[in-house]
C-alpha cells in the first residue's frame, strides 16, 4: 500500500515479498488476506488453502543463530516479547550489538508509558553477524553485504531505512519468541522506519537514535501515524480526507467521537488554534499524517511529530498502553 502512493508506482509495476504469521494449523484452513480500499473498507485480496499435510510445505529453518536475553520479566504468553535483530554488525562487532541491545532496552523504559510497564516486557537479541559493517546507502554508492539487507533511500527517501528481504527478517526473528521485531542497524547516519505489526528499524549510533527507536516503535507496535506534515516524503495522497483514518492519533473530524474527543475539555476550541496558550492542551491541531490541511493531531507537539520534546502526547500514550495490555493480558483457559 505504501509504495502505491509514490511517484514510481505511476510508471512501474513491482512486487514485494510479505508474510503472514499465525499458529501452524492442525487441520486444513483457508487464509484470506484483506486490504483497506480508498474508502477505508476492508476488501478481500486473495485467499489460499493451507493443508498441514501438504508435503510441499518446508519445515526446515534458515538463518539459525543463538539468541540471548536482554531483559526478561516472565513467560512469553503473558508479556510483550521484542526480538532485536542486528544488521551490519560484523563478528568483531557483536559485542557492540549486545551493548546496544542493553542501551536501547534501558532507553525504552525511560519513556512513558513504557516506564510504568517494565514488568510486562521481555526483550531478546539474536547473535547474527554480517559479512560487512554498516549497510547500503545507494546515493553514496555504498553497498554492504549484511544479514538483513537494510538500505537507506527506501522509496527514494534518504532517511527511510528499511529492507525488502522479508524472508530473512522472519527467519532470523524465528530464533526467539516475539510479538515485535526490531532491527538495529550499525550506522550513525540518521534513519529508520517501521510498519505496523511487521517490523521496526533504527540506526544505533546517531545522536538522535534513542528517539528514533521510540518513535519507530510507536508505528510498529501501536499503529501510530506520523504527526508531521511539513517535511518531504515520497507519498502522494496518502489519506482520504473524506473518511476517518484508522490510526488512533490523527483525525479528519469526520468521526472524531471514535478518537480522542472525550479527552478534549469543553473550553478547548475544535479545531484548536496552534497558539502557545493551547500547546499543553489536548485538542485538534491542524496538520498531521503528511497532510497540512484537513488532518488533525492531538497536541502541538509529540514524539510522533518532532524530537524537540521527550514525551508522547496523552492520546499516543493511551494507544501504546492499550497494546501493552493486549499482549500482556493473563492467559484465560
Amino acid at each position: 500500500g505504501e509504495w502505491q502512493t509514490t511517484d514510481e508506482s505511476n510508471t512501474l509495476r513491482r512486487t514485494f515479498s510479505e508474510s503472514v504469521v499465525f499458529p501452524y494449523p492442525k487441520n486444513p484452513v483457508k487464509v484470506v488476506l484483506y486490504a483497506r480500499n480508498w474508502d477505508g473498507i476492508m476488501e478481500p485480496q486473495m485467499e489460499h488453502q493451507v493443508d498441514p499435510a501438504n508435503y510441499f510445505i518446508k519445515k526446515d529453518r534458515r538463518l539459525v543463530y543463538p539468541s540471548f536475553d536482554v531483559y526478561l520479566s516472565g513467560v512469553s504468553i503473558e508479556k510483550v516479547d521484542i526480538v532485536i535483530l542486528p544488521d551490519g554488525y560484523t563478528t568483531d562487532e557483536m559485542g557492540l550489538f549486545v551493548s546496544d541491545c542493553k542501551k536501547f532496552a534501558d532507553g525504552l523504559f525511560q519513556f512513558a508509558p513504557y516506564d510504568k510497564n517494565k514488568d510486562k516486557f521481555n526483550i531478546r537479541g539474536v547473535w547474527a553477524p554480517s559479512k560487512e559493517s554498516g549497510n547500503d546507502i545507494p546515493a553514496d554508492g555504498v553497498w554492504k553485504s549484511t544479514v538483513l539487507n537494510t538500505s537507506f533511500y527506501t522509496f527514494d527517501s534518504e532517511r527511510y531505512c528499511m529492507t525488502y528481504d522479508d524472508k530473512s527478517v522472519r527467519d532470523l526473528a524465528a530464533n526467539a519468541p516475539y510479538d515485535q521485531i526490531y532491527i538495529l542497524v550499525n550506522n550513525k547516519k540518521y534513519g529508520g522506519g517501521a510498519i505496523y505489526n511487521y517490523y521496526n528499524v533504527s540506526v544505533n549510533s546517531n545522536e538522535k537514535s534513542a528517539k528514533i527507536f521510540i518513535h519507530e516503535l510507536g508505528h510498529g507496535f501501536a499503529g501510530l501515524a506520523d504527526e508531521y506534515f511539513d517535511s518531504s516524503t515520497s507519498y502522494n495522497d496518502f489519506y482520504n480526507l473524506a473518511i476517518e483514518p484508522w490510526e488512533p492519533n490523527i483525525t479528519t473530524l469526520v468521526d472524531f467521537g471514535s478518537k480522542w474527543q472525550n479527552q478534549v475539555k469543553k473550553q478547548t476550541p475544535i479545531p484548536t488554534p496552534d497558539l502557545e496558550e493551547f500547546y499543553m492542551k489536548t485538542g485538534t491541531f491542524e496538520g498531521g499524517g503528511y497532510v497540512a490541511k484537513g488532518m488533525y493531531r492531538p497536541r502541538h507537539d509529540c514524539l510522533m511529530k518532532t524530537f524537540k520534546g521527550d514525551a508522547f502526547c496523552p492520546v499516543c500514550e493511551e494507544a501504546i498502553q492499550e497494546m501493552i495490555d493486549f499482549y500482556s493480558a493473563p492467559e484465560t483457559k
